[in-house]
């Protein structure tokens, strides 16, 4: 009886453990400042999870290092729950290979719970470039190598990674020019002192709207409501092409199993709802879900091997 009774008990606890989370708040950390799409879309899930789960969700900026101090903040938390990070592309996948000396393992410290957002960026271009689709800036780029410039936010940065696989995938030669942070590569380009970026959709859409800026095509394998219109680079010359910055839910590695599922379950009817797609649709994002933990750590997974192959192969390390 009493080992029965020890059976029965044992296998009630892991569902008496989530039933019992979170039993008090829940930091979201996010490496990067208020205001940017980071923040943003940590608010926008953070705010209904509280209301699905009864405790608060507060968002923590932890600014500094890429995203690295907020990132390590998780990794080194108590592995229960009440310690999360909205990640994404450059903090979960490109850093692991930027860094040489992360006091933390992003892939074994950080334990993915769901991708929640994707977006992708466009292309765009000076009005001065005699460029008016992707097929005729790649034509301009190979009858002149080395000539034309793009701008982004550091070396390293989404933007540079970004154009330096559609410099493999078209075969051109197109001069870096990093500035520190995406706001002065903009301005630079739209005084044409570079020719064209990578940028993120909503910063270059107002632009293109006043022609301020040309935007030839998004760098994701499907179109964007936000753009309607624009092309894929992909389906613009590039097959295959497909580059989307992608934001995900982290709690600490080792965090139990049926916490992590939990959350993962909520996160994907947040991401249905309407009010919160319209919310991100309005910057240029989309609301997404993993349909498992286990999907989840194999996309990261994966991307982490996609992005350090490139930041091997180019030799970029942090500035």
């Amino acid at each position: 009886m009493r080992v029965f009774l020890a059976l029965v008990l044992a296998a009630a606890a892991p569902a008496a453990l989530a039933q019992g989370y979170p039993s008090h708040p829940v930091r979201v950390m996010v490496g990067f400042a208020p205001g940017g799409p980071n923040d943003i879309i940590a608010r926008a899930y953070s705010a209904r999870l509280a209301e699905a789960l009864g405790q608060p969700f507060v968002v923590e900026n932890r600014t500094g290092a890429a995203g690295n101090l907020a990132a390590e903040a998780v990794a080194r938390a108590a592995p229960d729950g009440h310690t999360l990070m909205l990640g994404s592309t450059g903090t979960n996948a490109v850093n692991p290979s930027l860094y040489a000396n992360l006091a933390f393992d992003p892939v074994r410290d950080l334990a993915p719970i769901s991708v929640v957002a994707t977006s992708p960026s466009a292309l765009a271009v000076h009005p001065k470039v005699p460029a008016h689709s992707v097929r005729e800036l790649i034509a301009l780029a190979r009858s002149q190598p080395g000539k034309l410039t793009y701008a982004s936010a550091g070396s390293g940065s989404s933007q540079h990674l970004s154009a330096e696989l559609f410099k493999q995938a078209a075969g051109v030669d197109i001069v870096h020019v990093p500035y520190k942070g995406a706001a002065p590569g903009i301005a630079d380009l739209l005084s044409g002192q570079v020719d064209m970026s990578f940028a993120p959709v909503a910063n270059v859409v107002p632009h293109a709207k006043s022609g301020k800026l040309r935007l030839l095509g998004l760098t994701g394998a499907a179109r964007s409501a936000f753009a309607p219109g624009t092309p894929t680079i992909a389906e613009s010359g590039v097959p295959g092409f497909d580059v989307m910055t992608w934001y995900a839910v982290f709690a600490t590695g080792g965090t139990a199993a049926e916490i992590v599922e939990r959350l993962n379950a909520e996160l994907k009817r947040i991401a249905q709802t309407p009010q919160l797609k319209e919310q991100l649709a309005n910057l240029g994002i989309d609301a997404a879900a993993s349909a498992s933990p286990a999907e989840a750590r194999a996309y990261r997974d994966g991307e982490v091997e996609r992005w350090g192959k490139l930041v091997r192969a180019l030799g970029v390390k942090a500035e």
